[in-house]
């Protein structure tokens, strides 16, 4: 723990206080001159510093909006003592709608951009967090939406070479850097909230490497920037903004998943693990093109991490260059764009439940509950249209419209070199001579995506060690320059990996394959009722249907929302096992990627193969 939680709780009461106007007390200042010089009381610092810039907020809200407040409740008994009618009364409770949605209009337009601005200045892991929330699936007012997206672009993502890396490399290396490499890039090639990556030479070997370092500051500002995150969700439950059990589990597994991230060391073993696996030739890695990164352990410490380098540009680069091929809008982040697409039709169905009922009290969800015309239009399409016809027509059409301009470049070409066409067509055919190289990798496309699915699914089922963060800037795409030769693809960041016992990956195994072979609903609902899930009702068909949409393939039916409000209305989620939380986001991701690339392959069905494997080799342990 960072520091006490007496010293936590006078922080927040602290905070509170310098809300209403109050100047701090004595023994908050004696708390902070005494740990000042530490690590203990720097984290305590920027503690004070997000209460003391949240808590205005906190207390607009309360004060204006919530029952408990004095202001509230003054109001609420005037209007009792005037004693209205029936019909006054039905009135005035439409009128107090209307106000009510008013007031919050303002108080989200007054203080989103205050959080905004909180966010941006403390930097770190809440700048992530504003990223995770724009994203959401959860009922966050348009208002803090609009400025959270601000964050995913824009932003200060790296920390100054000299003043800040350079320092921190020679002090974990013992030695001076141009003793140990012969160049070093000062600008990071990648760069996270907690740490920066550098390209660099060693003078030696000349062998080209990664070097990835922790920000000095990482170790004390991450736990104490998770505490207030985990402070203030708890005034949100008192509140009663959100559920006390869902947003608990989602807290410990951020908290995690963050806090894991600073454990260089743990990455390190992650890390060779999984590159020593890859070796193996039964593996997919050797057979499909994949390669991972070796680690330089003299040269590895608690907050560096030294590693081969890896050719080949972030397959994020060329998942916008796919999606621009087939007509899509390429203007947001492409981690953005997949976890939107993910979402759309993965979204724990815990959560959509929980974002309904959460959304009221508040209104802080202004949508209808009526069927949109969008929602008709994909109920009628869903009765008529397969998602893998639609998603085989979209790339076909976009096939044809590349080969058919590849031939006519070609024909120009040729006749330009007998001086028959006009200049400017064979300008026009000069700028387009790659048509029939993008149509190839339209091709290439696919393949990857299954290398992609094969290679987690092995490391999930067969290893049961796995990076449950795949998105494409963790994945780099190698073009050789002979056409005839395949891609490579590079398996980078292994900081979020989890560990999962022969007997957890039995139990995965089992649900898998019951989804793959198109199982019974008491079947695959018994399978996930083995590894740990809670409902509500505990409803067979509702545990069956969770199970397919989030292991099968998108059926048109998923396309209708009102397939997914009986679901909801059915049973919801109360408690998710964590082994299979991580499971399942890494199966997001990747399903999230496929489909924003037209793409639908089932999870259950790529990852059979291995599931049955798995269960050969473990299920009577």
């Amino acid at each position: 723990m960072l520091f006490s939680a007496a010293a936590r709780q006078t922080t927040r009461r602290t905070a509170l206080y310098l809300a209403t106007g109050a100047a701090a007390t004595t023994a908050i200042v004696a708390s902070t001159a005494a740990h000042a010089p530490t690590e203990r009381g720097l984290g305590l610092k920027r503690e004070i510093d997000f209460w003391s810039s949240v808590a205005p907020v906190v207390w607009d809200y309360w004060w204006n909006s919530f029952q408990s407040s004095p202001k509230v409740k003054f109001k609420e008994a005037s209007r009792k003592r005037a004693g209205l009618g029936a019909h006054e009364r039905v009135q005035r409770d439409y009128d107090d709608d209307e106000e009510r949605k008013a007031l919050l209009h303002q108080l989200h337009e007054r203080n989103a951009p205050v959080i905004y601005n909180v966010m941006l200045r403390l930097g770190g892991l809440y700048i992530k967090l504003g990223q995770v929330l724009s994203v959401t699936a959860l009922p966050i007012p348009e208002k803090y939406r609009e400025y959270f997206r601000l964050l995913q672009s824009n932003v200060p993502n790296h920390q100054d070479f000299v003043a800040t890396v350079q320092p921190t490399l020679e002090r974990e290396l013992g030695a001076p850097l141009h003793e140990i490499f012969d160049s070093i890039d000062e600008i990071p090639c990648g760069a996270a909230s907690i740490g920066q990556a550098h390209r660099a030479t060693f003078k030696e070997t000349k062998e080209q490497v990664i070097i990835k370092v922790q920000y000095p500051n990482a170790r004390w500002q991450v736990p104490a920037d998770i505490e207030c995150i985990g402070d203030l969700l708890q005034l949100c439950v008192r509140f009663g903004l959100v559920d006390e059990a869902s947003s608990r589990l989602s807290y410990e597994e951020f908290a995690r998943q963050f806090l894991s991230e600073l454990d260089y060391e743990n990455e390190v073993r992650n890390l060779k693990r999984v590159c020593q696996s890859s070796l193996d030739p039964r593996a997919p890695y050797l057979q499909r093109g994949v390669v991972l990164p070796r680690v330089f352990d003299e040269y590895c410490t608690k907050q560096v991490i030294t590693m081969s380098y890896l050719p080949g540009r972030k397959f994020e680069e060329e998942t916008k260059r796919q999606l621009s091929l087939l007509g899509v809008d390429t203007k947001k982040s492409i981690h953005s764009m997949i976890r939107e697409t993910g979402e759309r039709y993965e979204t724990h169905d815990d959560k959509k439940e929980d974002a309904v009922t959460l959304s009221r009290p508040l209104d802080l969800s202004s949508q209808q509950s009526a069927l949109s015309w969008k929602e008709k239009i994909s109920s009628i399409m869903s009765n008529f249209v397969s998602v893998d016809l639609l998603f085989s027509l979209v790339r076909l059409s976009r096939r044809v419209v590349l080969w058919s301009q590849s031939a006519t470049v070609k024909c120009i070409q040729v006749a330009s070199s007998l001086s028959i066409v006009p200049p400017d067509w064979k300008e026009w055919a000069d700028a387009r001579q790659n048509l029939m190289l993008q149509s190839l990798r339209l091709d290439w496309t696919e393949e990857a995506i299954l290398t992609l699915f094969d290679v987690h699914g092995y490391q999930i089922l067969n290893q049961g060690l796995f990076n449950a963060d795949p998105h494409p800037g963790n994945i780099l795409v190698d073009f050789p320059t002979d056409v005839n030769k395949k891609p490579t693809i590079g398996l980078i960041d292994y900081g979020q990996c989890k560990q999962l016992t022969p007997a957890e990956r039995v139990q995965v195994a089992r649900l898998i394959v019951s989804i793959a072979e198109k199982q019974s609903d008491d079947v695959i609902a018994d399978n996930f009722r083995t590894l740990g899930i809670k409902t509500k009702n505990d409803s067979t068909r509702f545990l069956a249907d969770f199970g397919r949409l989030m292991f099968g393939s998108l059926e048109a039916k998923h396309l209708d929302h009102r397939w997914h409000k009986d679901l909801h209305t059915e049973d919801r989620v109360l408690y998710f096992p964590k082994e299979l939380s991580m499971v399942y986001r890494t199966a997001l991701l990747l399903r999230g990627l496929a489909m924003s690339l037209q793409f639908n392959p089932s999870v259950g069905e790529v990852w059979k193969h291995h599931a049955l494997e798995a269960i050969k080799e473990h299920g009577s342990s």
